[in-house]
């Protein structure tokens, strides 16, 4: 067997020093870590972070998934309440419509309750006024808007304070004090276009109605009982004249006033049984 020198010159055996080198070689070896296996495992921790962070997220998309389908279902039987009470209020106006329309017909059917002296006293209204229309036959009066109201306007004008000033004066005579009225508002077929407008009367309805209340207030200022009127508003759904040009629609624009009888009942108005 081969040997060779050492320090403090000692030999040692050939196959012992191999193999003590190989130790070392081998123990060097161990204690640098393998980049690939390093960054392996980097890379293992960097896919189990987004696997968490996924799963974080997909929970948190079933939770809005389900927090939406949530408000989904009660959104849904919101709509469906809504919708019903919408049908319910529009049958019930139907119902009112069909009424005031049967009793206003029977009150443009029925003889007019007015005494001579009162009928001879509205026909020179009528004169006086050019805006103002009256049926001797009847007893109903009929105010074009276009002398009561400005364009989409429901403020009685100051102008048309003489005419009513000068109605109001007839039926509070001794011979009219008795009677009744009711205040109907109509529009023309054309839907209310400008925004300043629809604000205050979202449709023709609205309108309508509203300017049939102005008149009633106004009256009520000059002296005629609240408890002797009542109001109404068909808007453009009972023209007196097919809407085919301008003209037509300036004479659907109306205000009429049915004069009644005292014992007149319109749409479960008593005025007797206002009045205690």
């Amino acid at each position: 067997m081969r040997t060779f020198r050492v320090a403090a010159g000692r030999f040692m055996p050939l196959s012992l020093s191999m193999l003590v080198g190989s130790t070392m070689l081998v123990g060097i070896g161990c204690n640098t870590p393998n980049p690939y296996v390093r960054q392996s495992q980097l890379r293992s921790r960097q896919l189990h972070e987004q696997n968490k962070l996924l799963a974080q997220e997909r929970d948190n998309a079933s939770q809005s998934a389900s927090s939406l389908a949530s408000d989904r279902q009660r959104l849904a039987s919101d709509l469906d309440v809504a919708t019903k009470r919408v049908n319910n209020l529009q049958s019930e106006r139907s119902q009112l419509q069909q009424r005031y329309a049967s009793l206003l017909n029977r009150a443009k059917n029925q003889s007019s309750p007015l005494s001579q002296d009162s009928t001879r006293r509205f026909e020179e209204l009528a004169r006086k006024y050019p805006g103002f229309e009256f049926d001797p036959n009847t007893g109903v009066s009929k105010f074009h808007s276009d002398i009561l109201f400005g364009s989409g306007s429901a403020t009685v004008k100051n102008s048309a304070g003489g005419a009513l000033r000068d109605f109001t004066a007839i039926l509070n005579r001794p011979d009219a004090q008795r009677l009744n009225i009711l205040v109907v508002g109509h529009t023309d077929d054309q839907r209310i276009s400008k925004s300043s407008t629809r604000a205050k009367h979202p449709t023709n309805l609205h309108l309508s109605t509203n300017r049939a209340n102005s008149v009633v207030l106004t009256l009520a200022k000059m002296g005629l009982s609240e408890s002797r009127m009542g109001s109404a508003g068909y808007g453009m759904h009972h023209p007196a004249v097919p809407n085919t040009d301008s003209k037509a629609r300036q004479a659907n624009r109306r205000v009429e006033i049915f004069v009644l009888a005292p014992d007149a009942i319109v749409a479960g108005w008593d005025p007797g049984t206002s009045r205690r």
